[in-house]
């Protein structure tokens, strides 16, 4: 099963405008247009079974509504899609919140410290952590720098270690390989913890938006090289194959994990199996 475990959507009305603002934050291209319609179109191109889909709340009022919308995402396309749900560090009913996000039947929350404005070890995000841990709730998080707020860092590796160091081992998942741009210390910091990363918009190289210059080091994210180290630091069965969708092809992703110089049984489960066991609580 090949399974996509970082993903994105927008309601319909909605997502041309979202798709521009963000393309137009991060000069990159985007390959969908950001519905559902497109994601499934392109799943079906690059031959992939199953999309998890990350809603992020920038709001703490936003957290209920999302959260709903989600519910009945998962309702409507349960054999292709699954979206985990939302939370925000300053979202005062939080408690309650997880308990009815684990009552509907959710896999997990995803968190953006970047677009909400907190650092990722800080208290609030600390008691966030604690409760879903209790839930046995996944809880992935933007990790490292973002391409459309340069400069910002609320998510790094030393903040990711500060919270397994706080909290203790728990379903903690570090995308774009443990930090976006930050891959270096990544392998320095977190080498001993026990955590889990997605390949999500850190492989080959960015597609600029039109009209947008870039020079060829701006460019540049890990190479097969590379990316092979850090499957070696945090051992293969930590890998969860994602893509960020629509800011990274689908098939085009999928193709960088197949052309690795790695066996047949490392690449499936990078691809999926990983996935599927986290998801399953395996």
């Amino acid at each position: 099963m090949l399974i996509d475990f970082h993903t994105h959507t927008f309601p319909n009305k909605m997502a041309a405008k979202v798709i521009d603002n963000l393309s137009q934050k991060s000069r990159s291209k985007a390959f969908t247009n950001g519905t559902v319609d497109e994601l499934l179109n392109s799943m079906n191109k690059a031959e992939i079974d199953l999309s998890i889909v990350l809603p992020v709340a920038t709001k703490p009022e936003q957290v209920p509504k999302v959260n709903d919308a989600s519910k009945i995402l998962n309702d409507r396309y349960e054999s292709k899609i699954i979206s985990f749900a939302c939370i925000h560090p300053d979202y005062e009913n939080y408690i309650s919140e997880l308990k009815r996000i684990k009552n509907l039947g959710f896999k997990g929350i995803k968190i953006h410290p970047v677009y909400q404005g907190v650092d990722l070890d800080d208290v609030r995000y600390l008691k966030i952590f604690d409760q879903a841990a209790q839930l046995d709730l996944i809880v992935i998080t933007h990790s490292g720098l973002d391409i459309g707020f340069p400069g910002i860092e609320h998510s790094s590796p030393l903040m990711a270690r500060n919270v397994i160091e706080k909290i203790g081992n728990f379903k903690f998942v570090l995308a774009h390989m443990g930090a976006w741009r930050q891959w270096k210390e990544v392998t320095e910091i977190l080498a001993d913890k026990k955590i889990f990363v997605d390949t999500a918009f850190s492989t080959g190289l960015i597609k600029p938006r039109q009209g947008c210059k870039w020079n060829d080091e701006e460019l540049k994210m890990l190479n097969a090289d590379q990316f092979i180290k850090m499957i070696k630091t945090f051992g293969v069965e930590q890998i969860l194959f994602g893509t960020d969708s629509p800011w990274s092809d689908q098939l085009e992703s999928k193709k960088f994990i197949e052309d690795l110089n790695l066996s047949t049984e490392d690449k499936n489960k990078i691809l999926g199996e990983n996935a599927e066991r986290l998801l399953l609580n395996h």
